[in-house]
């Protein structure tokens, strides 16, 4: 190690900067759900003319091409390290999503950029958890996890005001693509930030000794690793393990709630409740803002339970179970949404209930992806959420292409449609939780890799 200072505590601004990156990474994601009341409006009237399911290609296309990208993101960020890595998906991501504004109203042409704009999107999460693991001890990784997964919903805030303020204040032939060149741009700035202040923890002149020797304080015996951030992987032998596979589920069975509350919640609110652009704005903000308090205190919850005395993956998966009985209050989306009954309460009723629903997905992402730092040794770390990150990405097609399929089916009845996938979210975790606890029913930490 170079010489440091006497004291620090600089992990926690790298954490920051894992933050802002992941709010620029969903900020850029979220632009096209903001958009799709115009795509789908008719052509006669100044649209894209495209169905609902149109849309679900467009972001099913996406998100399966993110999935299948993940794995070589996590392996490449493996090789490469965690600075070059996470900067060049934000590179790409941000040059595909500016491209989205130039490539008129072709279906086809909008699935080819988007799915392109995958590629750097795919990059964000294993390389943060990676981060993750190397500048935090155990105990704190899943607080630390919560407050960068909180930057997605931090993204979603400000797409839930800047799209819409951009189709009103630009109008829609114009407003479209300025929405997307400009949150497209907003990454480059966080690049200058991210050279000037990251370097692995044992490069960092801004890291003191005691900071470093905190950092390991819990690492399991034989899996301290030196050299940095970069390490060679026998990426197929990672299948071998019973681990990769319990995450593996836990993001396939639950990663596409979250992509459903991203792509289709303003449809939701304007199909059940008859919102107005303008008017989904708020409910949309105020979901996001409040998965903004799961995602960290749910990472919370381990670090007060291993406190206690509770060992860590006991912490982990303690936390995870209760985290997954929040989301069975989604079941009752659809009787609080029911306005003949509640009248004017209807939709803050419901949307009080999505807010459970999103906050909880948030809290069980932030442990979830700690799972992997907890039984991994950190030069595999990349590789295994990339493999975690396309098993959700997969998921996320699924409950996409379904969302497509049954809202087309129930256009006179859509609020049909959506109980179906309200029952979805609601079941999902604790079906995901079960898996993984059969899967793994005690801390296996692996040695031989």
């Amino acid at each position: 190690m170079q010489p440091q200072p006497q004291a620090s505590n600089f992990r926690w601004v790298i954490c920051a900067l894992l933050f802002f990156s992941t709010t620029v990474n969903y900020m850029d994601r979220q632009v096209i759900s903001y958009l799709k009341e115009f795509f789908c409006t008719p052509a006669a009237a100044g649209g894209f003319g495209w169905s609902n399911t149109d849309f679900a290609n467009l972001t099913s296309a996406f998100t399966a091409f993110y999935a299948g990208m993940t794995v070589l993101a996590g392996w490449v960020i493996d090789k490469i390290g965690t600075k070059l890595g996470l900067a060049l998906s934000l590179i790409i991501w941000s040059v595909f999503g500016i491209a989205n504004a130039f490539v008129g109203s072709l279906t086809w042409m909008h699935m080819i950029v988007r799915s392109l704009f995958g590629i750097g999107e795919a990059g964000n999460f294993p390389a943060s958890i990676k981060t993750v693991a190397e500048w935090f001890p155990k105990r704190e990784r899943a607080l630390a996890t919560g407050i960068f997964n909180s930057g997605a919903n931090c993204g979603a805030m400000i797409s839930a005001l800047f799209v819409p303020w951009c189709l009103i204040h630009f109008g829609d032939q114009q407003g479209w693509k300025m929405a997307f060149i400009l949150t497209g741009a907003a990454g480059f700035l966080w690049l200058i930030f991210w050279f000037r202040l990251y370097a692995p923890p044992g490069e960092s002149k801004r890291l003191s000794r005691a900071e470093y020797d905190h950092i390991h304080v819990d690492d399991d015996a034989g899996l301290v690793e030196n050299g940095g951030d970069k390490a060679r992987i026998s990426w197929w032998k990672l299948f071998n393990y019973r681990q990769t596979w319990a995450f593996f589920w836990g993001k396939f069975l639950t990663d596409g709630v979250w992509w459903f509350y991203l792509f289709w919640l303003p449809d939701y609110l304007k199909k059940q409740f008859g919102m107005t652009r303008h008017e989904v704005m708020l409910p949309t903000f105020i979901v996001y803002g409040v998965a903004i308090i799961g995602s960290v205190y749910g990472g919370s919850i381990p670090m007060t339970l291993i406190n206690k005395g509770m060992a860590v993956y006991k912490a982990r998966m303690t936390a995870m179970f209760l985290i997954a009985l929040c989301p069975l209050t989604v079941l009752s989306t659809q009787y609080f949404a029911n306005v003949s009954h509640f009248g004017s309460w209807a939709s803050p009723l419901a949307v009080a209930i999505i807010c459970i629903g999103a906050a909880s997905h948030q809290a069980w992402s932030a442990n979830l992806f700690t799972t992997v730092s907890d039984m991994f040794p950190k030069k595999s770390v990349g590789s295994v959420t990339g493999i975690g990150t396309m098993a959700g990405g997969l998921g996320g097609v699924i409950v996409q292409k379904i969302a497509g399929a049954l809202t087309d089916a129930f256009k006179e009845n859509p609020q049909h449609a959506y109980l179906v996938l309200f029952i979805i979210c609601a079941l999902s975790y604790l079906t995901a939780w079960g898996v993984m606890k059969a899967l793994v029913p005690r801390h296996r930490p692996i040695m031989d890799l």
